[in-house]
């Protein structure tokens, strides 16, 4: 049974399951101490040099699971004592160099910084190289590379740098918090902050007090999640936890399509605010974007908004694939709609946790939002939603020229033409992660067959409309 893509989740898994194993019996504090060895009983390491520091990465991993660093406002963090297997990033000459005559990698190089040794072989100066790669370029061989560190090549705004010690630095003034950082190290040494023992404070407290319920606001791309069963047992699942009810964040995406539409027919020119992390860019890299920025809530912010005006004492969590939502409920704008935030990665920890299999839980139904609402979780949904709510609200004298971006490097390309007068549209649909929602940083998959099961799950839904959709609501 595959849950996850790769080992690395596996283990973040696992710490994240035994954190919840104990919150739940309220003995966590009190075993913290002794989760390393819960976690691997035997002497032997699994892929580190000894025991003893696999066991000390393991309790960093712990911290980060109980809320990580207080004083680091990020919810991305890094594990230096997990940051060291990775070459040192820098331009290396490999032994295919033949010392060759032409010498054309010292003839390009703008800093001097290329020599040559006894043998005519090629040595690089790493102080005085600015990594511009012209060396690789011209060498006939191939013989220069340049290593870069995956979260580095992971990273599209350049928010990570390597310290004095060698190890990954972010820089919280560029960070998007994406996640790509975090899926792309292959040891695991980026992880994003857990908030899943506030979640199981909120479910305890609210079995112990009838004045308040928790509500669970999934995101569409909960379909191409948890394959091994079916989605109906998902929700069930969630309610064995102890939610009171679960609701579709398709429903605010259905709401946002239809209010974004109607400012962009107002403004003439429109980018989306429904992913936090593409926003986020804006607000740090373009504000002479800002004006352009919906006003809108995203589709998380909307429903928790609405089902808050439904049940005024409700809690409301949302689970999605995203981790830069961790920072957007934080906001001021989103803070009193939503309480907490949750990846699938953790709902996967949670259920283990508990005494249940979700293979044996009856299915129940989830159908709240329109074909339109649910596709919003793949890149070219909210625009498909946006050409469909101005058919429905008939608007005819609008012509919508859309710019569908998928990941940051289109979304740079996107707003540099703009800025150069060069016609891109009237409409930049912006998604951090390539593909959108459906490859988070969160997800337990990732790959194009969640757009295959976003699509079929559009396609499941009751409501046809985006109208009949926002019409269901109280």
């Amino acid at each position: 049974m595959k849950k996850f893509d790769t080992n690395v989740q596996w283990i973040k898994y696992n710490v994240l399951k035994e954190v919840a194993s104990l919150a739940w019996d309220n003995k966590l504090f009190d075993s913290l101490l002794d989760i390393p060895t819960r976690i691997n009983p035997t002497k032997k390491p699994i892929n580190r040099c000894c025991i003893y520091k696999e066991r000390v990465i393991i309790q960093e991993r712990v911290k980060i699971a109980i809320g990580g660093n207080k004083q680091n406002r990020n919810v991305i963090e890094v594990i230096d004592i997990a940051c060291d297997e990775c070459p040192v990033s820098g331009m290396e000459v490999t032994s295919a160099c033949r010392g060759c005559l032409a010498k054309h990698c010292q003839t390009v190089c703008p800093k001097g910084a290329i020599s040559f040794d006894a043998n005519s072989r090629a040595v690089i100066d790493q102080e005085k190289c600015i990594e511009c790669g012209l060396c690789t370029k011209v060498c006939p061989y191939g013989a220069i590379r340049q290593n870069k560190r995956p979260c580095e090549s992971a990273c599209q705004v350049g928010a990570i740098h390597m310290s004095k010690d060698k190890t990954a630095e972010i820089d919280n003034e560029k960070c998007i918090a994406c996640g790509a950082c975090v899926y792309q190290c292959p040891f695991g040494a980026i992880m994003d902050k857990s908030y899943i023992l506030d979640v199981i404070d909120l479910i305890q407290r609210s079995q112990n007090n009838s004045k308040y319920k928790v509500y669970a606001a999934v995101a569409p791309s909960i379909s191409s999640q948890f394959s091994y069963v079916k989605l109906g047992q998902v929700i069930s699942g969630l309610k064995e936890l102890g939610f009171h009810s679960v609701v579709e964040v398709a429903l605010g995406a259905d709401m946002v399509a239809d209010l974004e539409t109607k400012e962009l027919v107002e403004k003439g020119f429109l980018t989306s605010s429904c992913c936090p992390a593409f926003v986020d860019f804006i607000h740090k890299f373009h504000r002479d974007m800002l004006e352009h920025v919906s006003h809108n809530l995203s589709p998380m912010a909307m429903i928790g908004k609405t089902i808050k005006e439904m049940d005024p004492s409700a809690k409301v969590i949302f689970i999605g694939p995203c981790t830069a939502k961790k920072m957007e409920f934080q906001k001021e704008t989103v803070s009193p709609y939503i309480d907490s935030v949750l990846t699938f990665e953790e709902l996967q920890a949670l259920f283990d946790s508990k005494p249940f299999e979700l293979s044996s839980l009856e299915e129940t139904p989830l159908d709240n939002a329109s074909y339109y609402g649910r596709i919003f979780a793949r890149s070219g949904g909210l625009t498909d939603a946006i050409k469909e709510a101005i058919v429905e609200n008939h608007i005819d004298d609008f012509t919508f020229k859309p710019a569908i971006c998928s990941g940051i490097a289109e979304i740079k390309m996107a707003i540099l033409k703009y800025k150069k007068g060069i016609d891109i549209g009237n409409f930049i649909e912006g998604m951090a992660c390539v593909n959108g929602c459906i490859n988070g940083a969160g997800c337990l998959t990732h790959g194009p067959k969640n757009k295959i099961e976003v699509d079929k799950y559009g396609m499941q839904a009751h409501e046809k409309t985006i109208k009949e959709a926002i019409s269901t609501m109280p």
